[in-house]
């Protein structure tokens, strides 16, 4: 297996002008039309970390913040988030670009699943990942409490057996106090 990976070296990079062709009645982006270049730019940062073959294995989260406009442009930038055994988390930010105006708003985000694969769509070991900014740190942490979170709904973990889970859910413990702090 290769050698432990950075974030950054799964960073993958979209740039596309929304035609009209892809766009819905207000003229804006379609949101399935956005879910699939998503769908694109998410997988080539798995393969870009894991040097394999790899299938979406789920769309844990998409959000639709701002429409993008027809004759707009769109960036997609998608990084690993956190590796596992044979499966990563990749988060996709997406942008409406205006290069006339020079500005850029954040549209949309989605965290998508990948498996890599070998040759029989098997699933194979995977490099780990290393975050190294705070927002890649934060990233990592969170993508395991909702890999914890997808187990116990998919009824593959008991919510006992959580490691991040179980802690937003139980009572905050008293500090113990000897009998002389009592006085």
């Amino acid at each position: 297996m290769a050698k432990v990976k950075t974030a950054s070296e799964s960073l993958t990079i979209m740039t596309n002008i929304v035609l009209p062709n892809e766009t819905n009645s207000l003229r804006n982006l379609f949101g399935g039309e956005l879910l699939a270049k998503m769908d694109r730019c998410a997988s080539i940062s798995a393969a870009r970390h894991c040097e394999r073959r790899v299938v979406t294995a789920s769309v844990n989260h998409v959000s639709f913040n701002h429409p993008i406009p027809e004759g707009g442009v769109v960036v997609l930038e998608s990084k690993v988030s956190r590796a596992f055994s044979t499966s990563m988390e990749v988060y996709v930010d997406v942008w409406s670009d205006d290069p006339i105006n020079q500005k850029k708003i954040h549209t949309n985000s989605g965290i998508y699943t990948f498996v890599a694969v070998d040759e029989f769509n098997r699933p194979i070991p995977i490099p780990d990942m290393i975050p190294e900014t705070e927002e890649e740190k934060e990233r990592y942490a969170a993508a395991f409490r909702r890999k914890e979170l997808s187990l116990i709904l998919s009824g593959r973990m008991k919510p006992l057996e959580s490691v991040e889970l179980k802690k937003l859910f139980q009572e905050p413990q008293e500090p113990q106090t000897s009998k002389k702090d009592k006085k």
